[in-house]
């Protein structure tokens, strides 16, 4: 199976020598999304309007390799302030997932001026 490199519309740009996702046959793992407007501009002022902007991007990414939230197998979360953060960001995740509960990690991280930046693995047409 060959690798489908994607760089979806609409998604911030990569900052460094990334692609954004990577899909192969029906799984698609994207690179780690964070709180960047479509300039390249970190956004929101604390971690859940960060967050929201990450799911956003997040959900770009996905669509552009065939995918949605409910799609996502599993998640890893990196926080700037685990202990600080932890629960906005767990209320904008439960609400962006509803009922469907992925595999996570949420680990504490040092970021580049950004307090959150999450990753994810998905099956295409695996979700309801």
């Amino acid at each position: 199976m060959s690798q489908e490199k994607l760089h979806p519309e609409g998604a911030p740009p990569p900052s460094a020598p990334y692609t954004p996702a990577i899909k192969v046959g029906d799984t698609l793992w994207t690179s780690g999304q964070a709180p960047f407007n479509a300039n390249n501009e970190v956004e929101g002022d604390d971690v859940a309007a960060q967050t929201e902007l990450v799911f956003d991007n997040l959900e770009r990414v996905l669509a552009a390799g065939g995918a949605t939230l409910s799609d996502v197998v599993k998640i890893t979360a990196h926080l700037q302030d685990l202990a600080g953060d932890f629960a906005a960001y767990n209320e904008v995740y439960a609400r962006r997932f509803g009922t469907h509960r992925p595999c996570r990690t949420t680990v504490g991280s040092t970021l580049g001026g950004f307090l959150v930046e999450i990753d994810a693995v998905a099956v295409v047409g695996s979700g309801s």
